[in-house]
């Protein structure tokens, strides 16, 4: 890589996903940066750098995934020591965004945690943050820095686009999630599809209505997060009771809490496509239906951009 004014590019690891750490830092063809990340024996974290860093363009790799709070006090705590060791500049690659999904004062009396999250990165250290698929776009304003905001969409297009699928319909599980949809089946020549997503007169069963054709069509539910996968199965019933051939999800942060992976084997979904932006257990991987795609490659180049100063737009295409 080309010198920079920001030094030599540092790679390091939280612990909320090393293996991802370590495929971004192969593609950029660098070591991962020695440190040391342990716990007091209550809890509190104790982080130490083991090598110098004075001076050099540190990129600190920790989706904020569960749980949450304890990757999120970690990220801080390693800014704060980057900071301190005099960084030249300290970058957040933050592929899952905790706390996301409180985007807004939507109920009286509640907080703004994705804001507050911005403020305690920025308080920390931080310089810039690189993310990916924010649940809202408009989170990248809550921060007083740059951020360089991905988009996971070439990869699982990419995917989809070798399956060879015949009559293939994207589907968007709710209103809110048409604008993706529509985007997939632009990049995918296909079909477009909404459910529409209602609550029953009692208030709490939802009534599933597939507005577009999806008749005798394989069906892709393109969404953002998967966390419980209840919105997932209630879509996927509702398009084979339409008439769907196949069903298919895919989703860019597979959350996958509580009885996620119980409603996906119980859905009649063929696969569920997600990205490895949050760490998959083992337990998790036992099941046949999930396929992960990595979006290290995509990661690495953007920092590689950030890195040598030059434009990320390619990256969005």
């Amino acid at each position: 890589m080309r010198p920079t004014g920001f030094g030599e590019l540092k790679v390091f690891s939280g612990s909320a996903h090393p293996q991802l750490a370590a495929e971004i830092a192969e593609f950029l063809g660098v070591e991962l940066g020695q440190a040391r990340l342990r716990r007091f024996p209550d809890t509190e974290v104790s982080f130490q750098i083991d090598e110098n860093i004075r001076g050099t363009d540190v990129f600190i790799i920790q989706p904020t995934c569960a749980p949450v709070d304890q990757h999120l006090m970690e990220l801080m705590i390693m800014v704060d020591a980057f900071r301190r060791s005099s960084a030249a500049r300290i970058t957040a690659v933050v592929p899952y965004y905790g706390y996301a999904r409180q985007d807004r004062k939507d109920k009286p009396r509640v907080p703004i945690s994705a804001k507050l999250v911005a403020n305690v990165l920025t308080a920390a250290g931080t310089h810039r943050v690189l993310c990916m698929d924010l649940h809202k776009a408009q989170i990248q304003g809550f921060f007083d820095l740059p951020v360089d905001h991905l988009f996971a969409a070439p990869v699982i297009i990419d995917y989809l686009s070798r399956q060879a699928h015949e009559k293939l319909t994207i589907v968007a599980p709710d209103a809110g999630g048409a604008e993706r949809a529509r985007a997939y089946a632009k990049r995918l020549d296909a079909e477009l599809a909404v459910i529409d997503k209602r609550r029953s007169d009692d208030g709490t069963a939802e009534v599933m209505n597939v507005i577009g054709e999806v008749g005798g069509r394989t069906c892709v539910i393109a969404d953002d997060i998967i966390d419980t996968a209840g919105t997932i199965q209630k879509a996927a019933q509702a398009l084979k009771d339409s008439g769907a051939e196949r069903v298919l999800a895919c989703a860019i942060h597979g959350v996958l809490s509580g009885p996620a992976i119980e409603r996906i084997e119980k859905a009649p979904i063929d696969k569920l496509i997600i990205t490895n932006t949050i760490p998959l257990t083992a337990e998790r991987a036992k099941c046949q239906k999930i396929v992960v795609l990595s979006v290290a490659r995509l990661l690495g180049q953007a920092i590689r951009s950030i890195h040598e100063e030059t434009s990320v737009s390619s990256l969005f295409v």
